[in-house]
């Protein structure tokens, strides 16, 4: 394996470093939405220099008006628009939510007795970041889904359903609360900042808006359904508890 230098702010390294590359995976930046469109353009335009065939891009799904979260959805659109129009070979995932973040805050959780936030009863399609990483090795290696955007998610189920499956998958016997835009800003906002805090509270205004309510392309992209847990993976054990808690009650449901 080589390691290679890729600041997505250095176009002259990234030419460098993409010469002899075929399949380029482009992940997100992390930089505020307004930089993040220019790191991206540099990526895509040292791709089409050195002479890359395909680029895979790793979007998001969320609300594009309407919220604090939304500026980065449309820098996310932006991208995937430059990203069709470059000439290269293409495919564009757009993420469902990490679940990992509720599973870590599980003691916090069992501590207040709840999960308390703005999602009311919209539903979101969570996912894991070993499913991601499963999902894009297969966009990155074959060619059945080359110039599609396809949804990278769990089946969509609301807060409600989180925290019984949450219940289930820990022994805790949490609640569900809704709390409105303002009230889980501020919460957020106080213990991350106002950044993070924004966005964190914009991500849950968009679940209840619907935004990550959507089909999922995962068993196409893979060939086998979301939340399984193959040998080898590296799924913490609580993680892989809750999706097993999380698959076994879906199941039931049919």
């Amino acid at each position: 394996m080589k390691i290679r230098p890729g600041d997505y702010s250095e176009p002259m390294q990234l030419q460098a470093s993409l010469t002899g590359i075929d399949t380029l995976l482009l992940v997100s930046g992390i930089d505020p939405p307004e930089e993040r469109i220019q790191q991206h353009r540099n990526v895509i335009e040292a791709a089409q220099i050195a002479g890359v065939g395909k680029i895979v891009y790793t979007g998001i799904q969320g609300p594009e008006q309407g919220t604090r979260f939304s500026p980065v959805v449309q820098s996310s659109r932006q991208t995937e628009a430059d990203i069709r129009a470059s000439g290269l070979t293409w495919v564009i995932g757009r993420n469902g939510i990490y679940i990992e973040p509720d599973v870590d805050y599980i003691d916090s959780y069992r501590s207040r007795g709840e999960i308390a936030n703005s999602a009311g009863d919209g539903k979101c399609g969570y996912t894991t970041r070993a499913e991601l990483a499963h999902a894009y090795a297969q966009l990155l290696l074959n060619s059945d889904h080359d110039n599609q955007i396809v949804n990278i998610n769990g089946t969509p189920i609301t807060q409600a359903q989180l925290v019984n499956y949450m219940n289930s998958a820990f022994g805790t016997q949490l609640t569900y609360r809704t709390m409105t835009a303002a009230e889980y800003t501020e919460d957020r906002t106080a213990e991350l900042g106002p950044f993070f805090g924004e966005i964190i509270a914009g991500i849950y205004d968009g679940i209840r808006l619907g935004a990550y309510d959507n089909a999922s392309d995962f068993d196409a992209v893979t060939g086998r359904s979301h939340g399984r847990t193959k040998a080898g993976m590296r799924t913490s054990a609580h993680v892989a508890s809750f999706l097993t808690h999380v698959a076994l009650h879906q199941r039931s449901s049919f």
